[in-house]
């Protein structure tokens, strides 16, 4: 399926997850249930913030944004991962591709800051209660969810420009079960060297640094907490273990996939499968278990959609 050297590409081949009918079959049920999951979870947290009132405060409103984030990142990939999975020939346009990965890397960009945002939010509420609403007031809120979104664009159109570019004339197979800026750069026709060093430091250092530096003011957070009362040291922990949760979720197969890529496409595909697939749909497990305002008000908005 690779083009011939000295023609311009103008589609890509997708790698297929399975060969046997029997596994195909076990990956869309797998792909699909998830998906399915990730759509009514997320929007559930989205509607119910939006709905009550009770929640429209800072920590609910990123926690909504995160989970707009998470729909659109699975959306990105699984829906055009289930339809290929009984094609014999996995072919995505050159356009079709480069939107794909501008919007994956749209997504990851504006969770990582949603998910500092999120990190300081937990930070304020905890370490300086008396002055919460003063710093975390709507202005605020608001500014952080902008320039995360703001952030997100910058972090995919300063890959975006330079790979959309590129001469491309084969081969063509990317490798992987969707498209992404370090497979293709590689198929093109020129050195690449310095291009797959400039995303790999934009996405796999940024991400490596950004989840160092939540992991550590988490434990910033503890320690002040510890210092101030021992009562509420469980208390904390219990709070911030849902966040610590979903950061280690998000950025480990980033840094994987991104720093350290596995010689073998099985793990790349675990990594990704991961990123795409689980997290999104484990995020607003994560957040509504541990969190009894958003249980009550999901059961209420259950109780309303049942009714009506």
């Amino acid at each position: 399926m690779d083009q011939v050297n000295g023609s311009a590409v103008t589609e890509f081949v997708l790698l297929g997850l399975a060969q046997s009918l029997g596994m195909q079959f076990l990956l869309f049920i797998f792909f699909s249930l998830f998906y399915v999951g990730v759509i009514l979870g997320n929007l559930f947290i989205m509607f119910t913030v939006i709905f009550y009132s009770h929640l429209h405060s800072p920590m609910y409103i990123l926690l909504a944004n995160l989970s707009l984030v998470d729909l659109g990142l699975s959306s990105t990939t699984v829906p055009r991962v289930i339809s290929d999975l009984f094609s014999d020939c996995k072919i995505i346009s050159f356009h079709s591709c480069m939107i794909q990965m501008f919007f994956i890397h749209v997504m990851g960009g504006v969770e990582m800051i949603l998910l500092i945002a999120m990190a300081y939010d937990r930070y304020t509420a905890i370490c300086k209660p008396l002055h919460y609403l003063t710093i975390m007031n709507p202005k605020m809120c608001m500014l952080l969810v902008v320039t995360a979104w703001v952030i997100g664009v910058i972090h995919a159109v300063s890959q975006f420009v330079f790979v959309i570019n590129l001469p491309f004339c084969g081969p063509n197979n990317v490798g992987s079960f969707y498209c992404d800026f370090p497979r293709v750069i590689k198929l093109a026709c020129m050195d690449t060297y310095r291009l797959e060093f400039v995303v790999t430091a934009n996405s796999g250092f940024i991400s490596m640094g950004t989840f160092f530096f939540l992991i550590v003011s988490y434990i910033f957070i503890l320690i002040t907490v510890r210092q101030h009362s021992s009562k509420d040291l469980s208390k904390a922990f219990i709070t911030l273990s849902a966040h610590i949760t979903v950061v280690v979720l998000f950025f480990t197969p980033c840094m994987f996939l991104y720093v350290w890529p596995f010689p073998t496409k099985s793990m790349d595909t675990f990594f990704a499968i991961v990123d795409f697939v689980v997290t999104p749909v484990l995020n607003p497990a994560i957040y509504t278990l541990r969190n009894r305002d958003m249980k009550v008000a999901m059961r209420r908005l259950s109780r309303q959609v049942v009714s009506s």
